[in-house]
């Protein structure tokens, strides 16, 4: 899939080179060809098997661990199966419509089905099954196309609304499944729910910025007790006019557990921390600020995490 891109084809955008060499620069798209080799970039498009399944029968064939792989019989995708959390991201914001692009490098018949992790998934382990929302939020049977089949500037295409809620990062699994044979395509579509519009970022010096900032966020330990502290971030609007809402998102450090917080919505995946502003104090004006709290434990010092901010 080529948006939301996939794994295969965003370390492929990462590493083509002007000669037509791969050379990844991501430490994930790195690691993925240290564990597979080089030859599964060269066929990013390939992530497939024959296994004879049908309809439905995907979960019982693609077994836990190896979803991202499709646990392929043409090329060796292991290395896009491990659990990390750099691989590219594409940006996108919960419950847009957004025009999907899936390439065409060979024309089938068939249906296509997006699924997206369920919150509170655990990223930090290779995707199951059980990680994902049991009903595709998106499907497409034959949907229009461009270009000429066998190139990168072809591809099948069609418009998904986004899972609604979603905020932080997620996976969205691809499966196409041709109606002609029993071939059937997958793959992993790393995505952060910060509202965002499409941006990748975690690729080469040829990947768009991120998306700009429209709020800033100051994260400051107001307080320490043995095992425990308090914290506070402030939330500003640093623009001209005013925004009405707001996400704020950061990795907790190591051994450290949120146990309450306070001022907005909180929501973990991981060891990723995103909380959304509340109904009373989203609304912020130009140069206006607001803040949220929260506690937790932690094993060793309190570390300052680099939080970010973002405003639809």
């Amino acid at each position: 899939m080529m948006m939301p891109g996939s794994r295969t084809y965003l370390c492929y955008e990462d590493g083509i080179t002007s000669t037509g060499q791969i050379v990844p620069q991501n430490p994930a798209c790195q690691a993925a060809v240290a564990s597979s080799g080089i030859t599964p970039l060269y066929n990013w498009f390939a992530v497939g098997n024959r296994s004879g399944a049908t309809s439905g029968e995907t979960s019982a064939l693609i077994p836990d661990g190896k979803l991202c792989s499709g646990d392929s019989n043409y090329y060796d995708f292991s290395g896009f199966d491990q659990a990390r959390s750099d691989w590219p991201v594409t940006h996108l914001t919960a419950g847009s419509t957004v025009q999907i692009q899936y390439n065409k490098w060979a024309a089938h018949p068939g249906t296509f089905s997006l699924y997206v992790t369920k919150d509170g998934w655990d990223p930090t382990k290779p995707l199951t099954w059980a990680d994902l929302e049991s009903t595709p939020f998106s499907s497409a049977t034959l949907p229009p196309s461009v270009g000429s089949a066998g190139s990168v500037s072809s591809y099948y295409y069609w418009n998904a609304t986004l899972p609604a809620g979603k905020t932080g990062y997620h996976i969205i699994y691809s499966i196409w499944a041709r109606s002609d044979s029993t071939e059937t395509f997958y793959g992993c579509s790393d995505v952060m729910f910060d509202g965002g519009s499409g941006q990748v970022t975690g690729i080469g010096a040829g990947a768009p910025p991120p998306p700009a900032a429209s709020c800033s966020a100051t994260y400051a330990v107001t307080s320490t007790w043995p095992g425990g502290f308090q914290a506070q971030v402030t939330i500003t609007n640093p623009n001209t006019s005013a925004i009405n809402s707001w996400t704020a998102s950061w990795d907790l450090p190591d051994g450290e557990t949120i146990s309450s917080a306070w001022n907005g919505t909180l929501s973990q995946a991981g060891t990723l921390a995103t909380m959304k502003s509340a109904s009373w104090n989203g609304q912020l004006a130009a140069k206006a600020s607001t803040s949220f709290g929260f506690t937790a434990n932690y094993s060793s010092t309190p570390a300052v995490p680099t939080v970010s901010c973002s405003s639809p």
